[in-house]
């Protein structure tokens, strides 16, 4: 199994800058991507960044040019800055993983934080 801690949430004016931090701990064989998504109140989760085992990043438009995704592969955990926060960033933020374990097989599997509370207000 896999775990996934995540920390740096909290609330922020708007403006204002948060980094958020997910450490992958468990049995661990290899990571492939790594990302966040997170659910706003009322709506469906949606992917935010996410990075792959190498450095090709991915962002949602709403998001680009604000936030940034980055990873340590030797601490298997990936981080996202995030600047110039506004209210609509208020969200939980889950951390995702997909990994190989020694009983996942060949195909690796998404493994999910508990999620990280984000309030962007004034």
């Amino acid at each position: 199994q896999v775990q996934l801690v995540e920390s740096g949430g909290g609330l922020v004016q708007p403006g204002g800058s948060l980094r958020l931090s997910c450490a992958a701990s468990g049995s661990i064989l290899s990571i492939n991507a790594m990302g966040w998504y997170r659910r706003a109140p009322g709506k469906q989760r949606e992917l935010v960044a996410v990075i792959s085992s190498g450095t090709k990043t991915n962002y949602a438009d709403s998001v680009k040019g604000r936030f940034t995704i980055s990873r340590d592969n030797g601490k298997n955990t990936v981080y996202l800055q995030m600047n110039t926060l506004k209210p609509e960033d208020t969200a939980v933020y889950y951390c995702n993983a997909r990994a190989r374990t020694p009983t996942s097989g060949i195909l690796p599997i998404d493994y999910w934080g508990q999620g990280t509370q984000v309030t962007v207000s004034s």
